[in-house]
């Protein structure tokens, strides 16, 4: 369930930068360029879970990784797809 909310948490954010690229570029270019700056951020917030996993919940490293991928993957994608069609335009 933890991942499920954190990938939503993702989704919500990357949301968040759309609108923001939206409200400062006011044009699709912007907010394309808003969607490849979220990859970087997104990737500090999954490596911040993936240390909260280890270091907190008492998770090893070997167990944590493949949640990282799925986690960092799922939002990247999402934002790598939506960059891709707001560039087409």
């Amino acid at each position: 369930m933890h991942v499920a909310l954190v990938i939503g948490g993702g989704l919500a954010l990357l949301a968040v930068f759309v609108l923001f690229g939206w409200l400062w570029g006011a044009s699709a270019p912007g907010m394309a360029l808003a969607a490849k700056l979220f990859v970087p951020a997104w990737a500090v917030v999954a490596l911040a879970n993936l240390w909260v996993g280890v270091h907190h919940a008492g998770y090893t490293l070997r167990e944590e990784a493949p949640i990282l991928v799925l986690v960092f993957a799922v939002p990247a994608l999402v934002a790598a797809l939506l960059a891709w069609q707001l560039g087409r335009g």
